[in-house]
């Protein structure tokens, strides 16, 4: 029964403004929580639409899911909008970095943070406000909740269609349809530089098998022919992941997925590597960060340079697709040790698998991170920049900082032109090389786009 506030029923707006090209599980999910009690719920994937200023001006509720860095920071404009729009709307951040910014949030005007597991806690805040104390009463739900929920089906009514977000282009040149869920949130490992970390602490939580594969038939009836899962670590919790792929597949066994895992576990659990290959996996993204074992130990990513070479060759025997990331621009990055990174991902044929983004993506230090707990760290940043959501720092040697900006820009132009990986690569190599004044090698600078075709995301990996 719907719960009416003096002026009819509960108003909430939930506000999406980047979930790298997917349709935001972060509003599908707590929507399906807040319509079961009859509020009132409004999706609203600013990515893709228009910001709703109409529904805006007559809520009783905007909430702004923030999962990652860049959703953070394009919410910040649009929430002062929201309070110029409606000043008695109560405003919320909800999702990973919501708790990490917790107080510069709360400057803007925020009244609720909520952090980790969210829905019931968007949940709890409706009945607040549509109850006898108001709109602004102080927060009682806890600011990081790591409880275990009981998941409803996500609630996707109102959502752009699946065939406006990214799509997989597959290995014949086709494009399919992606939806995207979540089996589970949090993850059991403690890198350094991981978002993750500061909000769960080591833990992770399910979300029901049932409740997973009902989310993904939804989508397939919507049209999707591949599924991305978003957990951090799809191998946190191995009983779960396998048995749920492999009723995926027995379902829909036309249908393909990517997961995410870390090379640790995907070294842990190769003897399951086949079951990913034979359930439809077309790819795996997996975090190399770095091939320095030093940065590795410092970020403290539980796998070494050998341990990632071993992982290339499992993946090559089992016939599975690799996605890795990397964070090539550290604080400990030489010169010489980015021209290594370049070699030898050409010596190890692994230009086609890399997203030229990787190549330029600078380390991030958000608030919380388990980086300030490395001396070096903290004597070298400068103080918290809220309006950037990061501590800053610079490279000792200021050519290095300069070669990840004018990376940054050569990337995006020849990414804007559509230009093919391997030529990107060779752009990225022959800049490098005519920095430190020596010939780049000429073996693999073969530009051929066709030489190799793979299975990939339209959208690049940001952050």
């Amino acid at each position: 029964m719907t719960i009416n506030s003096p002026s009819g029923p509960f108003k909430a707006v939930l506000v999406s403004t980047y979930e790298l090209g997917r349709q935001p599980f972060g509003l599908a999910s707590p929507a399906a929580w807040l319509r079961r009690a009859g509020i009132d719920v409004v999706q609203a994937d600013v990515s893709i639409e228009d910001f709703p200023v109409k529904d805006v001006r007559d809520a009783d509720l905007v909430a702004f899911y923030v999962p990652m860095h860049t959703a953070t920071r394009l919410a910040v404009p649009l929430a002062s909008r929201a309070r110029e729009l409606n000043a008695n709307a109560h405003l919320c951040f909800y999702g990973l970095y919501a708790s990490v910014n917790e107080s510069f949030l709360r400057s803007l005007g925020a009244q609720t943070i909520l952090g980790g597991e969210f829905e019931n806690g968007l949940l709890q805040l409706c009945n607040r406000l549509r109850g006898a104390s108001g709109a602004n009463g102080t927060q009682v739900e806890p600011v990081v909740s790591h409880a275990k929920q009981r998941f409803h089906p996500p609630d996707r009514t109102g959502l752009p269609n699946l065939s406006r977000y990214a799509s997989l282009c597959t290995g014949d040149g086709h494009l399919k349809t992606v939806g995207y869920t979540e089996a589970s949130r949090g993850c059991k490992h403690l890198c350094r530089h991981c978002p993750v970390v500061p909000v769960y602490g080591g833990r992770f939580r399910i979300v029901q098998r049932d409740t997973v594969l009902d989310d993904i038939a939804q989508q397939v009836a919507s049209g999707a022919g591949h599924i991305t899962f978003g957990d951090p670590d799809f191998f946190n919790g191995i009983g779960h992941a396998l048995p749920l792929v492999e009723a995926l597949h027995g379902r829909f066994p036309d249908l393909t997925y990517d997961v995410t895992v870390k090379i640790e576990h995907l070294q842990r659990y190769r003897r399951y590597l086949p079951t990913l290959r034979d359930t439809g996996c077309a790819l795996v993204t997996t975090a190399v960060e770095s091939l320095d074992n030093r940065v590795l130990t410092l970020l403290d990513k539980g796998h070494t340079v050998e341990d990632f070479y071993e992982v290339v060759d499992l993946f090559t025997e089992h016939g599975l697709v690799m996605n890795p990331t990397f964070i090539p621009f550290t604080p400990w990055i030489t010169m010489e040790g980015y021209a290594r990174l370049l070699n030898t991902l050409a010596g190890l044929d692994l230009i086609e698998y890399v997203s030229p983004v990787q190549l330029t993506i600078r380390l991030l230090i958000p608030g919380g991170s388990k980086l300030l707990d490395l001396a070096e760290v903290r004597n070298s940043v400068g103080p918290f920049e809220p309006a950037a959501l990061s501590y800053p720092w610079a490279h000792p040697d200021a050519r290095l900082d300069r070669l990840q900006d004018e990376l940054t820009r050569l990337v995006t132009r020849l990414q804007n032109r559509d230009a093919p990986r391997r030529e990107i690569f060779h752009r990225i190599r022959s800049h490098v090389y005519g920095l430190t004044d020596r010939p780049a090698p000429i073996a693999d600078f073969d530009t051929d786009s066709t030489r190799l075709s793979l299975p990939r995301l339209t959208e690049p990996w940001y952050c």
